[in-house]
This record gives C-alpha cells, sequence and structure tokens, in this order.
C-alpha cells in the first residue's frame, strides 16, 4: 500500500501540480473611481459625505405656513387656516404624554393593544437573554 500511495504522490506532483500552478486567474476588476472626486476611504470603505439640509428662516413663513409639507419639486407649502376651520376634535387630543396602562379603561381597545405591544416588548426583550 505504501508503494502505491507513493507512486500516485509522485504523479500528482509530475503532472498534476505544474498544471495548477500555470492557470491564471480572472477576477473581476476594481470599478474605476469616478474622474475628479476621490472619496475618503475609512475602515469600512467610502465614507458617505452628509447633505446639508436648508432650514427655513424667514419668520413670516414660519408662521403662516407648514414648513416642509410639500415634497414635490413644484408647488408651495400648505398655508395655515384660521383654528375655526379645523375639526373640535383636533383640539382634544393628548400631546402632552403617554398615558400609563394603569390609567386606561380595561374595556377598550387601546388597553388590549398597548397591553399586547408591552407583552411583545417583554418576550422579546427576554429571548434576547442568554440561556444558561
Amino acid at each position: 500500500m505504501t508503494s502505491l500511495t507513493a507512486v500516485f504522490q509522485m504523479a500528482r506532483q509530475r503532472l498534476i501540480a505544474p498544471a495548477i500552478g500555470n492557470w491564471a486567474r480572472f477576477y473581476a476588476a476594481k470599478p474605476a473611481a469616478a474622474a475628479g472626486k476621490k472619496k475618503k476611504l475609512g475602515k469600512l470603505g467610502p465614507i458617505m459625505e452628509k447633505k446639508v439640509i436648508p432650514v427655513e428662516t424667514d419668520a413670516n413663513k414660519l408662521v403662516n405656513y407648514v414648513c416642509g409639507s410639500n415634497y414635490l419639486k413644484t408647488g408651495e407649502d400648505v398655508k395655515i387656516k384660521p383654528d375655526a376651520e379645523y375639526p373640535d376634535w383636533l383640539w382634544t387630543l393628548n400631546t402632552e404624554r403617554i398615558i400609563p396602562l394603569d390609567e386606561l379603561e380595561p374595556d377598550s381597545k387601546q388597553y388590549w393593544r398597548r397591553l399586547r405591544k408591552l407583552a411583545l416588548r417583554r418576550n422579546n426583550q427576554l429571548c434576547k437573554l442568554k440561556k444558561f
């Protein structure tokens, strides 16, 4: 058996190894960088430059329009109407704080949705813990 394996090794060294060593490897070429622009390289690749978003500073426009409401290229922002033109329920919305679960009525849909959300959050936190 040993002589047979020695013959195979010798044949491999003389026939197969030189053929493998002469193979040319054709890897995909790296894309050329854009002419004129050089991107900074970080540890994880090119660093993206931050875009500066213009901020509205005109006081008259800030008082009379909802700035940023127009997402189209043409047109203008929505004009703010007088308070009388808006529905009454709009002024009763809770904008101060989130109502705790203890203060909600157990018969309401909002109570059960909040309870389900808290249970899902607790279950996900428990799943993240390491098992011993």
